[in-house]
Formats: structure tokens, C-alpha cells, sequence
């Protein structure tokens, strides 16, 4: 290997990011989409996990897979290791607590930083790895001991990068804004104030980014709603480029850890001037719609609003006060009460569209973690998702179409939230399960979202239920923030946005400045436009291989501004989504390593489970009890030879014949937890076998931890990040949910009057 630094290479060469693996392989994960390159441990010595390099394939490894050899490294990231400091043979040591790094790293007695062994710390690379040399580094920080409460968190915002402390610059602009709305803030906005609005949130939530309303109105002739969703107007007081505003760029979004959020805002915005908290004036943008009896937005309009929440309802309160209207729930909230009830019927109007739409809507089981006040794990208890939940997804969905459908109308640039079909890989995968499966239904050469919702209903009586769905599920794509719109797939939308949590969300705030830009007749601009070159053909490269619309018209061709405007977006775009992705990274690695600490305790335990996923080198169980996963490896399945077989997505027993699969409820025992891996290993337990008995084993070298996997491994069991199939696709990480489809491509535009009269008849203009 040539790790140069040479500006000349061949058109062989492929460029791409290192993924490391545990057992001291890699990959090269290609710029271009295509399939990964193996990398064997000797190419691994000389270059690091995260670093971006040149590779050539040099030959096809006994899997078929293409294996590389990397000529040069292009670039090294600066990137802080977190590991554990130790001291073996006099020599001190730290042990990365990222096991894709492979290598220890040396450090030298004078760059200890008054570190003490076992300790957990951060270390600054000094000197790069080489083919006959460890690493050298420098500790930067102490984060304390590894059995610290919180110390999970401290290591996974380090160890994804997630940008934890707000600049000074931030910090002193959030300090000098206002405590509370003032009467200049006020100017060219309509007053809302008397107008009912509500917040409808969880018990535990702080942050409080929409409102909503409803009441009858007249749609034509016939009968619907007046719904209203106002949203916090975070672009009132986070202007562009401003140092609050390059902050909450850089975070993207908010990342949720269970007892603690790292915000994408300072607090004082957050929880303060831009939470719509009750009995309080707030700025907020407001996405005003009729709504037909059908569930179709007929008409709406985006105006700036004045606003004062009527109430801060919880889920829970509301399901309940739905469900009985003379009981005492209802009782304390009399005069709420109608209110809520015209948003239920809008909500069911809403779910009509949606079903008739066809938009794919799975029953899957959704977890909360529920810690203890030292932050380990007191239980693990299934969210359970009311129709409070789903009045306020579906209000959501309403306005991000509508905002989607203002901006395309509007002609300007935004970020679209764009979720394609299965690629034509995943669609032969799915179609040949589905025959083995002998399902009776398959999918079109190009699939709608309404054949995979017909499969879900035609087969939701099986006992295989479980599995079809989830093999439904795994062959999504995941959905992206672009400037190009190929429509969502799984809501079934022309177009789609993110309007409603611009407190949580960059995305959502780009969108509102581009609606305030389309009302105020001028036009919104990324700031520092970038000149077209070599990285922004990269970044349109790569983007183009994610969103190819089938059937669609090619893009036109822009020079100049116009195309260094397209690509800033597309750069945005790219940005948000990575980001949004080590959210949810670090959400995961965090969750992984309370559960790892939960089951330490419960060793040696049986318990009844699930297979969630079968692979060639076991299948993976999830617990009833406890909604915990982990690997059987396929050694300890028995004596016999298991084979995979891809089409049914099973392993089988050559001898027995029996099967694991999707579904299979198994008896399993907590044989092994690895903190470090974030890794539990179970063995199945067969009927009168006595615990701890000697197991025969079988290819120990094919093990494979379940969590750093290698690359393809670990694509094939990313549904959870698939949007479209979430139960609540578009709320939360993914927030909230939508009705109107293809016809709100056509609703007119309300006129001011319209805007501000049928509210109560008494919202009135302030200023316009």
C-alpha cells in the first residue's frame, strides 16, 4: 500500500470512506453508491476508521465480493478517540471504545493528563498509524470512570462527533434576545390570540413547537373543517448566518438520549421564547386549510401569526377525554372539550384520504427506556400510540404537504423530504420471498405504496404476519433531505416537506424562511453560495445515485449562479440528512450500551423470545419481557449444518429440517454481554436440556457481532431507519402524519379575508 498524497490517479481508482470492522478488516464505503470494497486486515494497519481514501479492487475475494487495495489517503479527518486508559508491560495504552479502529494507540508517559488507568478518556492522534507502527496519541480529556451515570452519553456525543457546547458567540446572541414577545415583534402579523389553540405533546415533554385547531366550516357546499397548525417562528429570531443560526446548522437537529436532550437551539429558545407554552404571546407560522368531509385539503394558506395556547395537553389526557366526554378528564377541560372533538372528526376524514391514498401504515412495536435517577435502566415498556397521537400526526402531515406543494408552486428552492421505493435489488429480494412465502400477492415492476399496504391487510391473519411485514418494511429505502422532489413514497405524496418542528429540525426552519420569502414576494438564498468544483460535483454525484425519480423528466441544466445555488441546496441537503443519521446513531449506541448494562444482571436467565432477523451466521432474538435483542450465533443452534436461505430469509437445519425465522418464537438463555461490542449473545435452551450444558461448535471463525457487522450485514438490518414504514413516520425523530395526497397539488390558495374570518369570527388582521 502507497498511502501517497500524489494529485495524479488512474480512472480505476474508486474513492470512498473506511468503515473498520471489530475482527480487523474493512471496508470501503463508495462515494458512488456501488458496492462496498473488502479491505483485509494488512490494508487496515496503515489507515484508520473514518479516513477517506483512494482504493483499487484488485481481485474478488471467495464471497464474491470485491477486495481492494487503497493507494492513497486523501484525507484523515481530525477525529478525538474515546478508549480506556491502560497500562500493560509498563507501557501505557488506550483501548478505543470504537472497535472499528482495530488498533490501540500509544501514548507517551508525558501526555497522560493526570489520567489514571481504566479511566475513560479522549486522544488526540499525534503520529498516524503505519504498516509496522501503532498509532501515537495525546489524552485531551478525562470523561471519568466507565461505570459513571451518564458516562454512555459523554462517550457517544464524542464518539459520532455530536456537537455538545454552544460557541460564546451563540450563547451571548440568545442571551440579548427577549424574554418575551414585544409589541414590535407583532408588526404584519395576524392576531390569533383569541383563537382557541392547543399544544398536544407527551408527559415529559419541554418543548412545545405546535399548536393546533379545528372547527366546522362550510367546503363548497357541503360540509368540513377549519384546521389550523401553528407552528413556533423560530426564523423570527434565528436570522441567517447569524451565530445561533451557524450553531444550529453544524447540529442539524436535536438528539434524543433517554434523560437527556442535546438541543439544536440554546434553551432560552428552545424551552423558552419559541415553546408555544400555555397562557403565554408567541410568534408562530400558521398553515391554515379547509378540509372536505373526504379528507382532502381543499384550499390553504401560510400567514405569520400572534398566538396565545389555550391549554398544554398530553396524549394521554386527550385519548382519554375522547374516549369519554362526561368522565372526569373532560370534566376539568370543559371548555376544550368541542374543540377537541372537531379534531377527531377531522382526523378520521384525514385517515379516510390516507387509506384511499394508499399509503403503507405497519403495526410495529416501538420502545421507551425508562431509567432510574442514576440513568440505568429501570424497565423497558412498549410505547403504546393512541388516537391523541394520530390526530396530531395526521394534522402535521397535513401542513408539511401543504408547505411542500406552497414551495413547488412558489418556484424557489427548498429542502424536500424525499423517501423513494425499493431499488430493483430490493424488489427482486422481496418478490422472491414472497413466493417462497407462498403469499398469493407480489409487487409491479414499479411498485406503489398501495400494493404493500394491500399485502400488509391480505396477510395481517397469518401466523407469519411478523415476518411478511418485516420483510415489507426491510426493503424500503431510507428517506433524505433534497432540493429535488421524487415524491414520498411511503406517505404516497407527490411532495413532502418538514414545516413543523423548526425547533428540533434545520430542515424545517430553511422551509419556513423560504415561505416567508414566497409571501413577502422576494427570494431566499443559502448564504455563502459556493462555486461550482470538484466536492459539489462529488456531493451532486453522489445525491443523483440516491434520488433517481423513475418516469420523471431529467433535470434541466443550470450554469453560473443558478447551479451553485442548486448545488448549496443539494450540499444542505446532504448535510441534514448525515446529521440526522448520527442522531440517530448515537441514540442507538447509547440505548445499546444501557441494555448491555441491564442484562449484565441477568446472566444465565431464560427467557421466551422472537427471531427479529436471520442471517447466514445466526438470527437475532428479541425478548418478550424485555424488548432486548441478541445473537444466537449459528454454532449454538445444535449440532447440525444451518444454511441460509436468502429467498425465505431463514436458516434451516440439513438434517431436521426445522427453521428459524422471522417470527419463530425460540426459548433462549443471556449467555454472554460485551459492554464494549454493545453486544449480547444468547443460546437456545431446548425443552429439558439442562442450563449450562457443553454445546458442540461449528466454524467459530464465521461469528459476526451483530452491531458493527460487516457492511452489507448491517444495510440489510437497517429498517428501523426506514421512514415510510415507522408507525408514526413524521413525529418524534420522525415526526407526525398527513391526508391529502395528490389533491392538494391542485388546492387553491385562501385569500386574506378568507384567512382571517371563519376563525371564531373574530381573528382579525394585525397590521397586514
Amino acid at each position: 500500500m502507497n498511502p501517497s498524497t500524489t494529485a495524479s490517479h488512474s480512472s480505476d481508482e474508486i474513492e470512498g470512506s473506511v468503515q473498520g470492522h471489530r475482527d480487523g478488516h474493512g471496508y470501503v464505503i463508495r462515494d458512488d453508491g456501488q458496492t462496498d470494497i473488502f479491505l483485509p486486515p494488512n490494508e487496515m494497519r496503515a489507515v484508520l476508521h473514518k479516513d477517506r481514501v483512494r482504493a483499487r479492487i484488485v481481485r474478488q475475494d471467495r464471497r464474491g465480493r470485491p477486495e481492494g487495495r487503497v493507494v492513497e489517503i486523501i484525507e484523515r479527518p481530525p477525529q478525538p478517540i474515546i478508549g480506556r486508559l491502560l497500562q500493560e508491560s509498563g507501557v501505557w495504552i488506550v483501548a478505543p471504545e470504537d472497535k472499528r479502529y482495530g488498533q490501540d494507540i500509544l501514548i507517551p508517559g508525558g501526555a497522560l493528563a493526570l489520567a489514571k488507568p481504566g479511566q475513560v478518556v479522549v486522544v488526540e492522534l499525534t503520529e498516524p498509524p503505519a504498516l509496522f507502527g501503532q498509532p501515537v496519541g495525546r489524552i485531551t480529556e478525562v470523561l471519568g470512570e466507565v461505570d459513571d451515570p451518564g458516562m454512555e452519553i459523554e462517550i457517544a456525543v464524542r464518539k459520532y462527533g455530536v456537537p455538545h457546547e454552544f460557541s460564546e458567540d451563540c450563547l451571548a446572541e440568545a442571551g440579548a434576545l427577549p424574554d418575551k414577545v414585544r409589541a414590535q415583534d407583532k408588526k404584519q402579523r395576524i392576531d390569533l390570540t383569541d383563537v382557541p389553540l392547543v399544544t398536544i405533546d407527551g408527559e415529559d415533554a419541554r418543548d412545545f413547537d405546535d399548536a393546533v385547531y379545528c372547527e366546522p366550516a362550510k367546503v363548497g357546499r357541503s360540509k368540513g373543517w377549519r384546521l389550523l397548525v401553528a407552528i413556533a417562528d423560530v426564523s423570527h429570531y434565528v436570522q441567517t448566518g447569524s451565530a445561533i443560526d451557524i450553531d444550529a446548522y453544524d447540529r442539524a437537529t436535536s438528539v434524543y438520549f433517554p434523560r437527556r436532550v442535546i438541543p439544536m437551539l440554546p434553551e432560552k429558545l428552545s424551552n423558552g421564547l419559541c415553546s408555544l407554552n400555555p397562557e403565554v404571546e408567541r410568534l408562530c407560522m400558521v398553515c391554515d386549510m379547509l378540509v372536505t368531509a373526504k379528507g382532502e385539503v381543499h384550499a390553504y394558506q401560510f400567514y405569520p401569526a400572534v398566538m396565545f395556547s389555550h391549554a398544554r395537553f398530553t396524549y394521554t389526557e386527550v385519548a382519554a377525554i375522547l374516549a369519554n366526554t362526561r368522565g372526569p378528564e373532560a370534566a376539568k377541560r370543559k371548555e376544550r372539550v368541542p374543540d377537541l372533538l372537531n379534531l377527531h372528526d377531522v382526523y378520521r376524514a384525514l385517515l379516510l384520504a390516507r387509506r384511499e391514498r394508499g399509503a403503507v401504515d405497519f403495526e410495529t412495536t416501538e420502545t421507551q427506556i425508562v431509567c432510574d435517577e442514576n440513568g440505568r435502566i429501570e424497565k423497558i415498556v412498549p410505547r403504546t400510540r393512541n388516537d391523541a397521537h394520530k390526530l396530531i400526526e395526521e394534522a402535521m402531515l397535513a401542513a408539511n404537504v401543504c408547505s411542500a406543494d406552497f414551495i413547488a408552486q412558489g418556484k424557489q428552492h427548498g429542502l424536500y423530504r424525499v423517501h423513494e421505493g425499493p431499488t430493483p435489488e430490493k424488489q427482486d429480494i422481496l418478490r422472491n420471498y414472497l413466493k417462497a412465502m407462498a403469499v398469493g400477492l407480489s409487487i409491479s415492476d414499479n411498485p406503489q405504496p398501495s400494493e404493500f399496504q394491500a399485502i400488509a391487510e391480505a396477510t395481517k391473519d397469518r401466523p407469519d404476519a411478523q415476518q411478511i411485514h418485516t420483510m415489507l418494511l426491510r426493503s424500503m429505502q431510507q428517506a433524505i433531505y433534497t432540493p429535488i422532489n421524487s415524491g414520498h413514497f411511503g406517505l404516497a405524496f407527490e411532495a413532502y416537506t418538514h414545516f413543523t418542528s423548526p425547533i428540533r429540525r434545520y430542515p424545517d426552519l430553511l422551509v419556513h424562511r423560504v415561505i416567508k420569502a414566497i409571501l413577502g414576494n422576494t427570494k431566499y438564498r443559502l448564504p455563502l453560495l459556493p462555486t461550482p468544483g470538484e466536492a459539489h460535483a462529488k456531493l451532486s454525484k453522489r445525491l443523483a445515485s440516491r434520488v433517481a425519480p423513475p418516469g420523471k423528466e431529467p433535470r434541466k441544466k443550470e450554469t453560473g449562479v443558478a447551479l451553485a445555488e442548486t448545488q448549496s441546496w443539494e450540499a444542505a441537503g446532504l448535510h441534514c440528512s448525515a446529521n440526522e443519521r448520527r442522531a440517530d446513531e448515537a441514540s442507538r449506541d447509547v440505548e445499546a450500551w444501557l441494555k448491555c448494562k441491564y442484562m449484565r444482571e441477568h446472566l444465565g436467565e431464560e427467557y421466551g423470545g422472537v427471531v427479529s432477523s436471520a442471517t447466514s451466521f445466526g438470527i437475532f432474538v428479541t425478548l418478550d419481557a424485555m424488548y432486548v435483542e441478541g445473537l444466537v450465533h449459528i454454532t449454538e443452534l445444535g449440532g447440525e449444518y444451518f444454511k441460509f436461505d436468502e429467498a425465505r430469509q431463514e436458516l434451516r437445519g440439513e438434517r431436521s429440517g426445522i427453521r428459524y425465522a422471522i417470527g419463530s418464537r425460540v426459548r433462549v438463555q443471556v449467555s454472554r454481554v460485551d459492554l464494549d461490542g454493545r453486544r449480547i449473545d444468547f443460546r437456545l435452551v431446548t425443552e429439558g436440556e439442562e442450563l449450562g450444558a457443553a454445546r458442540p461448535a461449528r466454524d467459530k471463525g464465521a461469528s459476526r457481532a451483530p452491531t458493527e457487522g460487516d457492511a452489507s450485514t448491517a444495510k440489510r438490518r437497517s429498517a428501523s431507519e426506514n421512514e415510510a414504514p415507522r408507525r408514526n413516520p413524521e413525529r418524534a425523530p420522525e415526526s407526525r402524519r398527513k391526508g391529502s395526497g395528490k389533491s392538494t397539488q391542485k388546492a387553491a390558495l385562501l385569500t386574506k379575508a378568507q384567512a382571517v374570518e371563519p376563525v371564531k369570527g373574530k381573528a382579525r388582521s394585525r397590521n397586514v
